[in-house]
């Protein structure tokens, strides 16, 4: 399934300041999600956060917050559950899922969007756990519940679909 930009939400989950430390490659996942933010900011793509009990975690990163239209604070594992669903535009059936942890929040989140009958993307080079064997679990579940698994810059071709998108070369000012 190819993404249409104009029926694409991004979704990033739970990636807080007291995490990402502890997180495999966590600094790597969240310059891919950073990316994958901008990317849909300059395409005029919705960009939400999630936040699994800031007050114990923290909020987002800052460099993912600032992305977020809009963050949803959650105390369940699925942020379908604490008001995602209703974050996402009716008419924006596709959702683009990065994030942490692979294994609990983000395989929680998507099995709440598949659900409720949505498009899920997850994005395998934004997404991380502490244990690798977790985050590769999480993937091939999630690839068997039926979310479409997708790279950064998969995606980001896809919302495009030409090189002569009028943002093309911003775009790709972020792939180099």
């Amino acid at each position: 399934m190819l993404h249409e930009a104009n029926q694409s939400t991004l979704v990033l989950v739970d990636l807080q300041q007291r995490l990402m430390p502890s997180i495999f490659e966590g600094e790597r996942v969240i310059k891919e999600a950073v990316r994958l933010a901008n990317i849909a900011r300059i395409l005029e793509i919705p960009v939400i956060g999630t936040e699994q009990s800031p007050e114990g975690i923290g909020e987002n990163v800052s460099a993912v917050k600032q992305l977020c239209q809009q963050t949803v604070v959650k105390q369940h594992f699925d942020g379908c559950e604490d008001g995602l669903i209703e974050a996402i535009h009716a008419n924006r059936r596709n959702v683009i899922v990065a994030g942490c942890e692979a294994h609990v929040c983000v395989l929680q989140t998507c099995a709440g969007l598949l659900k409720h009958g949505l498009n899920v993307t997850v994005v395998t080079d934004a997404i991380g756990s502490r244990i690798t064997a977790n985050r590769d679990a999480a993937i091939a579940r999630l690839g068997k519940a039926g979310a479409t698994l997708a790279t950064v810059e998969m995606v980001a071709f896809e919302w495009m679909r030409t090189s002569k998108h009028p943002r093309f070369k911003d775009v790709l000012t972020l792939v180099r």
